[in-house]
């Protein structure tokens, strides 16, 4: 909860990651993963000086943001929501409404038919949250490796012109948005599993 405390509400996208991730928070290694400064804005990065919403949990820094209804409606249908409410610490990579949108679109399918599909939402979510807080500081050595996400499968992470790009497609947009279970990282895709 040490550094974690710096919250911002770009977190309601990464709640339903966080969620699943509270199922593994018993493992204390929080050493392995993806945290990222955006390819166009390395640097942007949530002021640590807000009190107020370090206090709050991933959850409900995400809901308050705004930009991830999506995402909290897919964590409150994929009953994800208590499990990312747990003390953690995790790790989120928070796609907004818009990446959502689009990941909808290339799947060919609307929200509704994807919430229905629960095994499927859940692969989802469960691949945007790795166990531990992983900062934007933490991330220049993980360039050329793999993080491992509570779903099972790994997330390539690349530093590419000073900013972070997950398995080659995905930008991180803004980092280190701190919650009083972990850190928010919002992405401009939404991460498929390979098994998806």
């Amino acid at each position: 909860m040490k550094s974690k405390r710096f919250g911002t509400q770009m977190m309601a996208g990464v709640l339903a990651l966080g969620m699943l991730a509270a199922a593994c928070s018993d493992d204390e290694a929080t050493t392995t993963t993806t945290v990222a400064p955006t390819t166009q804005a390395p640097t942007t990065q949530a002021p640590t000086t807000e009190p107020e919403m370090a206090e709050m949990d991933i959850v409900d820094t995400a809901v308050a943001a705004g930009d991830f209804t999506v995402l909290a409606e897919a964590l409150q249908a994929a009953g994800l929501v208590d499990a990312l409410k747990a003390e953690g610490p995790f790790t989120v990579f928070a796609p907004t409404d818009e990446a959502f949108a689009a990941a909808l679109e290339a799947l060919g399918m609307t929200k509704e038919e994807l919430f229905a599909d629960t095994e499927l939402l859940t692969a989802v979510l469960t691949y945007h949250v790795v166990s531990g807080a992983v900062l934007a500081a933490d991330v220049v050595g993980l360039d050329g490796q793999s993080a491992t996400t509570l779903n099972g499968a790994g997330i390539e992470i690349a530093v590419v012109d000073g900013g972070v790009v997950l398995n080659g497609d995905t930008n991180v947009v803004t980092t280190d948005i701190i919650a009083s279970n972990g850190v928010i990282h919002v992405i401009d895709k939404v991460l498929l599993p390979p098994s998806a």
